[in-house]
């Protein structure tokens, strides 16, 4: 691989967010918050849509599900602190961007598998 690698995990090296599509958002925050024991609270602006964990640890969020392609399943987001860089990465290694984005974009791995950058703070 040519140039730099971009670190796109935490300094911790765990993902920033797990997000999760729901049909019943009400019904996911029950049982979400109820199984992790964690208050999901709506978000702020700058945070997007849906309701999210500010706790210790990584953040899970919930959003109603739609027809974007974050919304067919279940997704990990990785903190990156640059995501042109990131999303360069991406292609040079194979896999895909579904949804560029200039604070969240949508990738493929190489094998087929969907997950999320968020530019990091």
């Amino acid at each position: 691989m040519a140039g730099r690698a971009v670190i796109v995990c935490d300094v911790d090296g765990w993902f920033g967010l797990l997000e999760f599509p729901a049909d019943d958002p009400d019904r996911a925050l029950r049982f979400w918050s109820g199984l992790l024991g964690v208050e999901l609270t709506e978000r702020g602006q700058a945070e997007g849509r849906g309701w999210q964990s500010h706790s210790a640890g990584p953040a899970v969020g919930i959003h109603e599900r739609g027809a974007g392609p974050g919304d067919t399943a279940s997704l990990p987001y990785f903190t990156v602190p640059d995501m042109d860089a990131a999303l360069e990465q991406v292609r040079g290694l194979g896999g895909s961007v579904i949804h560029p984005g200039s604070r969240w974009a949508i990738c493929r791995d190489s094998e087929g598998s969907p997950f999320g950058l968020a530019l990091g703070s």
